[in-house]
């Protein structure tokens, strides 16, 4: 749009150029056409009065007239000339100007958003350097609890001897014991292997105990000797599920004060009036047990 404004400007100045030129001809054709005039009639009044001139004098000094006036001309044409060129070449300058300006301009904004797409890469750069980290930290995170997992199984395999007889059940270890001993002696048994008596705490847990017993009546860790009445688990955890036996003769527990350990048996024998699950018995009668050890006892001693 400017380009063809500046365009316009251009003709038109050097069409007014021009014009003033013809005017300014025109003027001096004029001037000349009069001083013309003036000078012959001055020359017809000097001939006429003046006798001694002779005409090839007076014919000179008109051609010497002629060509200071034609040079005169000249100039004033050369002086239009340099003028006009000098208008437009400052036309000129003035468009490479604006176009100059334009560029740098246009150089700037490159500049700007080169300036903020690099920012937004550094920014970017320094997210995944963080996000390259937290990863980093987590691999190693992730490594140290499978080396620890990695100890720990090798700590289950040296100290439960799981070829002797250990079963993995859920999140625990089991032993079944095949001699006979009282409460105390075989809890004893099982706390110097790094276990105790067994802990329900669901019925799922109860079958597994049941179909491991098998035929035999095995303690458990549940006791109400430090409060009749109140039976707990040597864990030192509440009863919250319980399967005590029950029939239409009679329903556990009913031993009083003389009867604070239980057992659990999963077959019904006639000298234990057909009951299956759990029942309370003196302590000191021996039976088999069920050794319990958690995994978490590994992993947290």
């Amino acid at each position: 749009m400017s380009g063809h404004v500046n365009d316009g400007m251009d003709k038109g100045s050097i069409m007014d150029s021009e014009d003033r030129i013809e005017k300014m001809v025109d003027i001096y054709v004029s001037a000349e056409a009069v001083r013309d005039m003036k000078h012959k009639d001055k020359e017809d009044f000097d001939t006429q009065t003046t006798k001694t001139q002779t005409p090839q004098h007076t014919g000179s000094d008109s051609v010497r007239n002629r060509r200071y006036r034609a040079a005169a001309v000249c100039l004033v044409l050369l002086c239009v000339l340099l003028l006009t060129a000098v208008i437009v070449l400052c036309v000129v300058v003035t468009q490479e100007r604006q176009q100059f300006i334009s560029k740098n301009e246009n150089l700037t904004n490159e500049r700007e958003q080169l300036k903020l797409k690099n920012t937004n890469l550094t920014n970017e750069r320094e997210q995944l350097i963080l996000k390259n980290t937290n990863l980093t930290n987590e691999r190693e995170q992730v490594m140290l609890k499978n080396t620890n997992l990695t100890n720990a199984r090798e700590q289950l395999r040296n100290d439960l001897q799981i070829c002797d007889g250990w079963t993995f059940y859920q999140s625990s270890f089991y032993y079944k014991s095949n001699e006979k001993k009282n409460w105390t002696e075989s809890r004893r048994y099982c706390t110097e292997r790094g276990a105790d008596l067994i802990s329900i705490n669901n019925r799922q847990e109860q079958d597994f105990a049941q179909n491991m017993s098998g035929a035999a009546i095995v303690y458990i860790g549940l006791t109400d000797s430090d409060l009749e009445g109140r039976w707990k688990w040597v864990d030192g955890s509440t009863l919250n599920s319980s399967f005590w036996a029950s029939n239409r003769e009679t329903t556990e527990p009913n031993g009083g004060r003389r009867e604070n350990c239980a057992v659990t048996m999963a077959v019904p024998r006639t000298d234990y009036l057909n009951l299956v699950g759990w029942i309370d018995v003196e302590c000191n009668i021996t039976y088999q047990w069920i050794c319990e050890k958690r995994i978490s006892q590994f992993i947290l001693p």
